[in-house]
């Protein structure tokens, strides 16, 4: 755990916070009674949301009232509900604007099986020089003791590593860094020399079992993965278990943290909640018991909306006093 994440939060102000989403899209959601595939369907309702993971995870946090800047790439075409959005948020907005349209994501919220189906559209290119104009926003907008999120999946254009090198600078800078991708940039992020590895990630289990190359099928697993990475220099590492909450794992414990489970609408965005609950508990210097049952509130508080936001904050606080938290050796709790 990092000295940062131990101080509590009435001994100085928030930490500065910047999500950056590489590969951004406007997010339509569909909302059917019952998904059959091959059928006509007929929908309650259309939403149509800004998008991508930083972008939800900055919005996630302006409505628990903790500012955050956003950056990135977008598509000059369609920013329209980008700037309503963070306008609305009074998020600060240094996204670089490049030719051409933001992709349009196809969401199926299913409400019979409380499931969503994602149809995921390629992104944007992304040329050296977009991200030669993204790490000039980064040196002016985070500076030592800030939070940089790195979120979400890497367009096309850019290396595979793209992930890591940017860690390895900002550390370089005191920067905190929180990653949250998968597959090749993961891999490439956690391959990294101790110095330059993220202060926390977020792996779901699937994610976790791909890094370890290996079944996890039990709780014991799940818990030795994650030790293994907080040995490779991680300070803290997130494992979402979907229904069954999330294991909050650094050096000095493991934490087991659950709510029941709320009414679902959509399950999209619901770990980029659970991120922004993350961050905020640790832009505000809460002890790891308080950050499991922040994290674990946002993303269960954010099962019952569509779109990139967060009910109330009361509400969220109320969940986040309910989160029951266990510190098992082995979490014979969790489901294999």
């Amino acid at each position: 755990m990092t000295a940062g994440m131990q101080r509590r939060a009435s001994e100085q102000a928030p930490a500065p916070v910047v999500t950056v989403t590489l590969n951004p899209a406007i997010d339509q959601t569909v909302i059917i009674d019952r998904l059959t595939p091959g059928a006509v369907h007929r929908a309650r309702r259309v939403e149509r949301n800004a998008g991508g993971k930083g972008v939800n995870v900055a919005s996630c946090l302006a409505d628990w009232g903790l500012a955050a800047t956003v950056t990135g790439v977008l598509g000059q075409d369609n920013t329209a509900s980008f700037d309503a959005l963070f306008a609305a948020g009074g998020i600060a907005d240094r996204f670089i604007r490049v030719p051409g349209a933001t992709r349009v994501n196809i969401k199926l919220a299913d409400l019979d099986s409380a499931d969503t189906t994602d149809i995921n559209l390629p992104g944007l290119d992304v040329d050296t020089a977009a991200i030669g104009r993204l790490m000039a926003v980064l040196d002016d907008v985070a500076g030592a003791g800030a939070i940089v999120v790195l979120a979400g999946s890497l367009p096309a254009g850019v290396d595979t590593d793209l992930y890591r090198v940017l860690t390895g600078y900002l550390r370089g800078r005191g920067v905190r860094v929180v990653l949250d991708t998968s597959g090749p940039p993961l891999a490439a992020a956690l391959d990294a020399p101790p110095e330059a590895m993220p202060d926390c990630v977020k792996p779901n289990r699937a994610e976790l079992a791909d890094w370890a190359g290996r079944p996890l099928d039990d709780g014991a697993a799940v818990v030795e993965a994650a030790r293994a990475l907080v040995r490779r220099g991680i300070g803290l590492v997130v494992v979402s278990l979907g229904a069954d909450g999330a294991l909050f794992v650094t050096v000095d414990d493991v934490i087991h943290a659950a709510l029941p489970p709320e009414r679902v609408l959509s399950t999209v965005g619901a770990g980029d909640a659970m991120v922004a609950g993350i961050v905020a508990a640790m832009a505000e210097g809460v002890a790891i018991e308080d950050l499991a049952r922040r994290g674990v509130a946002f993303a269960t508080a954010k099962l019952a909306l569509v779109g990139p936001h967060l009910p109330p904050a009361p509400r969220v606080a109320a969940l986040a006093a309910q989160v029951m938290l266990d510190h098992p050796l082995s979490p014979a709790g969790l489901r294999a």
